[in-house]
């Protein structure tokens, strides 16, 4: 683990590499965040962590959440000065968020507790991240522009299973010199998912439903960015790159390694745990980049014992951790009532494989295309017993997840969405001595559907009643309410119906039509 780099010595050379070895020589803070995703497609990664001490660490707490994440970036040493980071995070976490702890933890007994990461405009986690990257990539791009380093707007990219697509929507909408993009499948998102998306307002946004399920939207865009002659075209003819706001993009990572630290901080504050006392993480797991902040996280010295890894019938990585081996080469893809957790393909896995290789970009290369190629790969003994050291795992099928809502709301009047009972189910079943910390992804009120079935006893794919399934999303949230007496619901989601749809188009999910859309777009 490196040392802490001194800012004042050193400014800016916590320099970026990238998971497969492709790139060269190593990258800044600024580019990495610019860039999105590396040439030949790997991810990119710090050269060097942090070294936190518990003491900086519960120190945190006496700072707003914006001082905290201005902290954790400080110590990362990344290129932007401090009074800039100060800025930016001040921007980022601030009234936009209905909780002015920005992400507060519940505790629903003295060993079990929530953390609320969806308190922000769209609520989802992904605001988290969302509301900090297009401050950060502005500015990162603003520095490279006064550097001579950069001579052309962007074009963000991004697929969605669900909750990323109106977090960026949201966090780039208005964004000098960024238009945005996001595709979602068509038919594979909640009805006020889809409302939130395609009702954005903003001149520089466009929105798709896309044919297909989300590894199909992944794959599409992941095809796309990795097209040389598009990408020329894009630059030669409307002088626009593209780059990516999933959590393949470090810069979306980051702010979510933030709210790790933070929480710990919290639970020291408020006396749930002792300062030193390890800790359990759950997180409801999909594109893996949620739990890999949280070994991040753990890696700077945050006391967090064992990562519980939460899928639904999805369960490619609860496979994964428990043999080794990643296989989708057969596995049929789940609409579950969880389906921001319905990916197959776990873009954020590689990172989590080249840390625990040691950094092996030899290896890493050869598993992705394994996984291109053969749908399959498997990693050596020593990397697999590194997993086992890190990670525990569980799946959690429909049905028990929507009793876990019903359960959880009569033993502690709390209203889980249905990610969140994956990860509580799953935590009951993996946890040990330790008291676990839950991440919870999204407010119930964006599943009301699944919700209702839980709170009614309905199968997980069974029709609502007629006269329930005519209900607006909003209207029946509404009804949630009154019948459960959560009666808060974030107002971007009370008011989805009468917002006006601006976004109707269906497209294949194939690269030519991904980019013909993107072209049109742009020529508007």
């Amino acid at each position: 683990m490196a040392q802490r780099t001194d800012r004042a010595e050193a400014f800016g050379q916590n320099l970026y590499i990238d998971t497969r070895g492709a790139t060269g020589e190593p990258i800044p803070f600024t580019e990495a965040v610019v860039d999105g995703l590396a040439a030949g497609g790997g991810l990119y990664v710090p050269q060097e962590l942090p070294s936190l001490s518990l003491e900086d660490i519960v120190a945190l707490a006496k700072l707003p959440y914006a001082e905290r994440a201005a902290a954790v970036y400080k110590a990362f040493n990344i290129d932007l000065p401090d009074e800039v980071i100060d800025e930016l995070m001040g921007r980022a976490y601030g009234d936009n968020f209905d909780d002015a702890a920005i992400c507060p933890i519940t505790s629903l007994d003295e060993n079990t507790h929530i953390l609320e990461l969806w308190h922000g405009p769209t609520s989802a986690f992904k605001d988290m991240a969302l509301q900090c990257l297009p401050h950060f990539f502005s500015a990162s791009a603003a520095q490279l522009r006064k550097k001579g380093e950069l001579d052309h707007e962007f074009m963000i990219l991004v697929a969605t299973s669900g909750d990323t697509g109106k977090a960026a929507l949201e966090g780039f909408k208005g964004v000098d010199g960024v238009s945005i993009g996001v595709l979602f499948p068509d038919g594979g998102v909640s009805d006020i998912q889809r409302k939130q998306m395609v009702t954005t307002t903003g001149d520089n946004v466009q929105v798709w439903a896309v044919r297909g399920n989300f590894d199909d939207c992944q794959t599409g865009v992941k095809r796309t960015f990795a097209d040389e002659t598009f990408a020329e075209k894009l630059l030669g003819e409307h002088a626009i790159a593209l780059s990516s706001a999933n959590s393949i993009n470090w810069g979306r990572l980051l702010p979510q390694v933030v709210y790790y630290i933070s929480s710990y901080a919290e639970l020291v504050a408020t006396g749930k745990i002792e300062a030193g006392r390890e800790i359990d993480v759950c997180v409801p797991t999909g594109n893996f980049g949620n739990i890999l902040a949280a070994w991040y996280a753990k890696q700077v010295g945050v006391p967090i014992d064992m990562l519980l890894c939460a899928s639904n019938d999805n369960r490619v990585l609860t496979d994964f951790i428990n043999t080794g081996t990643y296989d989708i080469s057969d596995r049929e893809f789940i609409l579950t009532s969880s389906p921001s957790m319905d990916i197959l393909v776990s873009s954020n896995l590689e990172r989590q494989l080249f840390e625990l290789t040691g950094r092996n970009a030899e290896a890493i290369r050869q598993w992705m295309v394994d996984l291109n190629e053969r749908r399959c790969f498997r990693v050596d003994e020593e990397t697999f017993c590194r997993v086992r050291e890190n990670f525990s795992a569980d799946s959690v099928d429909n049905v028990t997840c929507l009793a876990t809502i019903r359960t959880v709301l009569d033993e502690y009047d709390y209203l889980l969405d249905p990610h969140t009972a994956v990860a509580f189910a799953a935590a009951q079943n993996l946890r040990g001595e330790n008291p676990v910390l839950v991440a919870s992804t999204a407010h119930w009120a964006k599943f009301g559907d699944n919700v209702y079935r839980a709170l009614h006893g309905i199968e997980p794919h069974e029709a609502l009643p007629a006269e329930v399934a005519s209900l607006t999303g909003c209207e029946l949230n509404r009804r949630i309410a009154e019948e459960t007496g959560k009666r808060h619901i974030p107002a971007g989601l009370a008011n989805l119906d009468e917002m006006q749809v601006r976004f109707t188009e269906v497209i294949d999910n194939d690269v030519e039509a991904i980019e013909s859309a993107t072209e049109a777009f742009l020529s508007r």
